[in-house]
């Protein structure tokens, strides 16, 4: 399925009155070399005793046969609903597009799952499942694997306030913050724009530390570097995020992340 299809639009826009320069809506990388990412949200009605196994041996051994990594994560700290979340990393749209209609042909992976489907369908284990499409972005076209001592990830989420600020956000990282991240020790898994989700326009990067201490020390010498003091405040950046949002996440003892 060509990419048309999907809702990237690659238009030129005009210039921003008193901003010297052009949002970037245009790929350098082509569509083709970037990964797709697909996060699902499960939210859970109990403690995830029945799911966890479900992904571990059924969902996620389809996934890999199909040459896609899947990453899973808990929340970090123990909230009131608990979740898991999910990352498929796709190789491109189209693979994304027919593992959608593939799965469900796939005896081998049906004959694995009906005795959770049977179960759960009068007794849900999840109330519902929130997903966001991404695109990676041209400064990390494909995912980077974090250390064996990972201890903690955070996903990040930046909501603008409209399409042309997104693309403007998006630039920000592809020209300039994500080399600042690389020197401070903020150490990058993937980034993605938001294709569809529950609240557009915006964009999700996933982040790993060894601990919360790491990150902190990461954090503090990135609120501090030259390269983010001397960005901060360019008027070709500016009124590109009105809200940032941080979930922090353990890794689950069967993620590939």
């Amino acid at each position: 399925m060509k990419r048309r299809n999907f809702m990237k639009v690659a238009t030129t826009l005009a210039a921003i009155p008193a901003v010297n320069c052009v949002a970037s809506t245009t790929s350098v990388i082509p569509t083709s070399q970037k990964e797709i990412y697909e996060w699902r949200v499960y939210t859970l009605t109990g403690n995830g005793a029945s799911l966890d196994p479900f992904f571990k041996d059924v969902l996620i051994p389809f996934y890999n046969r199909k040459k896609v990594k899947v990453g899973a994560f808990s929340l970090y700290k123990k909230e009131e609903v608990e979740q898991r979340w999910l990352l498929f990393i796709y190789p491109d749209m189209s693979t994304y597009y027919q593992l959608k209609k593939d799965i469900w042909k796939d005896q081998a992976f049906m004959q694995a799952a009906q005795p959770f489907y049977d179960a759960t369908a009068p007794a849900p284990v999840y109330s519902n499942i929130e997903t966001y499409l991404c695109e990676a972005f041209d400064k990390i076209p494909t995912h980077r694997e974090p250390d064996k001592n990972r201890g903690l990830f955070e996903i990040r989420i930046y909501h603008s306030p409209n399409e042309e600020a997104n693309q403007r956000k998006v630039r920000m990282f592809n020209v300039d913050e994500i080399d600042i991240f690389d020197k401070v020790g903020v150490n990058s898994v993937c980034y993605g724009e938001i294709l569809a989700g529950p609240r557009m326009p915006a964009l999700m990067y996933l982040l790993w530390y060894k601990d919360e201490e790491a990150r902190s020390a990461a954090w503090t010498e990135f609120s501090k570097h030259p390269d983010w003091q001397r960005i901060r405040g360019l008027k070709e950046y500016a009124h590109t995020a009105t809200n940032n949002q941080s979930i922090f996440f353990s890794p689950l003892p069967y993620s590939q992340l």
